[in-house]
């Protein structure tokens, strides 16, 4: 309506109250018999004398059991408060959600890290929501323990409980450091590997998926053939072109296997390929990394295939994906593959996203 309605509290006006019955006969029209039913309480509301309110935070009240218990809880309604369809939602729960876990390590030492938490779980057609919050609590009762598999299967246990989820899922992710030396001048420095460890639970089967980035220098072998063939017949100075690469190794353990510790998938990726990017150099150290590139050429799909043969050779190892992406100083775009072992990673279409997603974090 064009009818303009000031703004007060006061709603008493005559002028005022025509224009609102005028909106509720509008409304009442095409409404419910619920929604009817709706509107007739929030009238009776209405028409009740008012009370004045507190605008003092009152620090000193107490929320006992009784007062909690008469809290409306929205996400706990009935199938008939769903908005859309009824449908089976596969994740729903909270990302990016922060706290301090300890992690074992190899040596039987333990690291503390600032670690990011996904925690999800499915949601049936005919159920309104889920508690948030309860997910965090299932993290926090749990988090002064040395954090394993075995504690996150705990969670994923307690909020899938807490749920009634058929299907849950938890991510960890943190940055994993690790000492590493030069290649000549032995000076030391931490590099950081971005790894998540994830649990998921679908239909009854679990599975455990560490994922880890590994970032290194791929020099073009084409580029460096060329370089060569320019020098050798023209005297020409030429240089092949190297940039700064990522490869994301997600790999689920086998059952009954022994761990497979973070040092340990790191070892397998300076195995594959070895032009990690280095932390502190010095003269001799930048010289050395020239020879280890010129002696370590690849291509994209080389990278993913050299990760490959090595993880595929680890027992510990059931189904693996390893997606590689060299970012491109010839280029302005970047040069990618994808290459997976077994149905976890068997998949027809491609997050659009997955490649370009595959940055480097600084």
């Amino acid at each position: 309506m064009d009818t303009p309605v000031s703004r007060t509290d006061d709603l008493s006006e005559p002028t005022q109250a025509t224009v609102i019955a005028e909106l509720l006969k509008m409304w009442t029209a095409g409404a419910e018999e619920t929604d009817l039913a709706d509107l007739r309480d929030v009238i009776k509301t209405l028409a009740e004398p008012r009370t004045e309110m507190s605008r003092t935070y009152p620090k000193s009240f107490v929320a006992d059991p009784a007062y909690v218990a008469t809290l409306p809880d929205l996400q706990n309604g009935p199938a008939s408060d769903i908005k859309g369809a009824h449908s089976l939602i596969r994740h729903v729960g909270i990302s990016g959600f922060r706290l301090p876990i300890r992690y074992r390590l190899r040596d039987g030492g333990e690291l503390n890290s600032e670690t990011t938490v996904t925690g999800t779980v499915s949601l049936e057609g005919e159920s309104k929501g889920i508690n948030m919050s309860r997910i965090m609590r299932s993290f926090y009762r749990a988090a002064e323990h040395t954090f394993s598999y075995d504690v996150i299967e705990d969670v994923l246990n307690d909020y899938q409980t807490d749920h009634g989820s058929r299907d849950a899922r938890i991510a960890m992710n943190f940055r994993f450091p690790v000492k590493v030396r030069s290649l000549r001048s032995g000076l030391e420095g931490y590099q950081y590997y971005n790894t998540t460890l994830e649990v998921v639970e679908r239909q009854g089967v679990r599975q455990k998926i560490l994922h880890l980035d590994y970032v290194y220098s791929s020099t073009c072998p084409c580029s460096l053939e060329l370089s060569e063939h320019a020098r050798a017949t023209r005297g020409q100075l030429a240089t092949p072109h190297s940039q700064r690469s990522v490869a994301r190794l997600s790999l689920c353990t086998a059952p009954d296997a022994g761990i497979l510790w973070f040092e340990d998938v790191v070892d397998l990726c300076r195995a594959a390929i070895p032009t990690e990017t280095q932390v502190m150099v010095k003269r001799e150290d930048e010289q050395a990394f020239a020879e280890l590139n010129a002696a370590n050429p690849i291509f994209v799909e080389d990278a993913v295939r050299l990760f490959a043969e090595r993880v595929g050779a680890d027992d510990r190892i059931a189904d693996y994906r390893i997606v590689a992406s060299h970012q491109e100083s010839l280029h302005s775009h970047d040069a990618v593959a994808m290459i997976a072992r077994g149905n976890t990673f068997d998949q027809t279409s491609v997050d659009p996203h997955l490649f370009q997603d595959l940055r480097i974090l600084r």
